[in-house]
C-alpha cells in the first residue's frame, strides 16, 4: 500500500486541504474497505478494476470522479486487483462552490461536472506510473477553471477556529472569531454545505479521537474525553458510536484486525 499528500494548489488554501494518491493491491477476490467519516469533503477519481459502494444492503458500481461528501455513518466500498484513487480533500464549506454545484447532505454522490473530463488524461498518467503529472494535471485544472468567487472570509475564519480547536469549539465562540452573530454564521454553513457549524464540529472532534484511537487503543477513555472538551467519558461514546456505529472500546480492539491506508485525515481500513 501506498499513500501521498500533495499540497493544495497556490490561492486554493481556504478550500482544499491537500491532494493525495492511495495505491493498493486488493488481490484477484472483491475486497471491502471501509471509509470513517471526518470533516471533509472530497473528489474522487479511481482507476484499475473499478469501485462500488455498498447502498441499502446493494453493491451499486461508481463513475470516476464521484463526490464523498461528509459522512455520519462508515461508508463500504468495494474492489478487487490493483486499485488507485487521486483524491482532493475540500473543506465542506467550500467544495460545492468549488464546483459550482447545489449544496446536499448526501455521504456519496454521483455528479455531473466538466472536471470528469480528467479522467482519461489522468488514466494514462497513472499507466505511466507519473504520478506527480497526474497531481500537476489536477492543479493546473483548478487553476484555469478558479471559480470568479472565492470563499466566503465569514466561512474561511471560522474554519480556521474550528480547525484549531478540533471541533471542541461552541458555536458562539466560533461566530466570534468569524465575527459574525451565530445567526448568521449557521446562515452560511447552511447555504454553502447543507451542514450546521456544529455537525461539523461534531465530525472534526469525532476525527481526533478516531485517529488517537488508531494509534493508542490502550488510552483511558475518561482522560480523552477530558482531554478533547467532551462532558465525560459517556458524552465520548454516545457521539463516537453516532458516526462509527460502534463503542470507542470496540473500535480499538477492531483496529488490530485492520490494515490502515492514509496520511494525517484520509482514513481507510482494510480487513488484515
Amino acid at each position: 500500500m501506498h499513500h501521498t499528500e500533495f499540497e493544495s494548489p497556490d490561492g486554493f488554501q481556504d478550500a482544499i486541504k491537500c491532494l493525495w494518491y492511495t495505491k493498493y493491491d486488493a488481490g484477484d477476490d472483491m475486497t471491502d474497505f471501509e471509509v470513517v467519516p471526518d470533516g471533509y469533503a472530497e473528489i474522487i477519481f479511481h482507476f484499475g478494476s473499478g469501485c462500488s459502494v455498498l447502498k441499502d444492503g446493494i453493491l451499486q458500481p461508481l463513475p470516476s470522479p464521484f463526490m464523498m461528501g461528509l459522512l455520519n455513518q462508515p461508508a463500504y466500498f468495494y474492489t478487487k486487483k490493483v486499485f488507485s484513487i487521486i483524491g482532493i480533500r475540500c473543506f465542506p464549506w467550500a467544495i460545492f462552490e468549488l464546483l459550482g454545484l447545489k449544496p446536499d447532505k448526501d455521504g456519496v454522490r454521483v455528479f455531473n461536472h466538466p472536471i470528469a473530463g480528467l479522467q482519461n488524461p489522468l488514466t494514462e498518467y497513472i499507466a505511466m506510473g507519473d504520478i506527480p503529472g497526474a497531481i500537476a494535471l489536477v492543479k493546473q485544472y483548478l487553476l484555469d477553471t478558479r471559480p470568479s468567487t472565492s470563499v466566503d472570509n465569514t466561512l474561511s475564519k471560522a474554519g480556521v477556529a474550528m480547525k484549531h480547536a478540533k471541533g471542541a469549539m461552541p458555536v458562539s465562540e466560533v461566530a466570534s472569531a468569524a465575527h459574525a452573530t451565530v445567526r448568521t454564521l449557521e446562515r452560511k454553513f447552511k447555504q454553502s454545505s447543507g451542514y450546521t457549524v456544529k455537525d461539523v464540529s461534531g465530525l472534526m472532534r469525532f476525527e481526533q479521537v478516531r485517529n488517537i484511537l488508531w494509534r493508542e487503543p490502550k488510552i483511558n477513555l475518561a482522560s480523552l474525553a477530558n482531554r478533547l472538551g467532551y462532558t465525560d467519558q459517556a458524552h465520548l461514546s454516545r457521539e463516537f458510536k453516532r458516526y462509527s456505529g460502534t463503542t470507542p472500546a470496540a473500535f480499538a480492539r477492531k483496529t488490530k484486525q485492520w490494515k490502515y491506508v492514509g496520511g494525517n485525515d484520509f482514513v481507510a481500513f482494510i480487513q488484515a
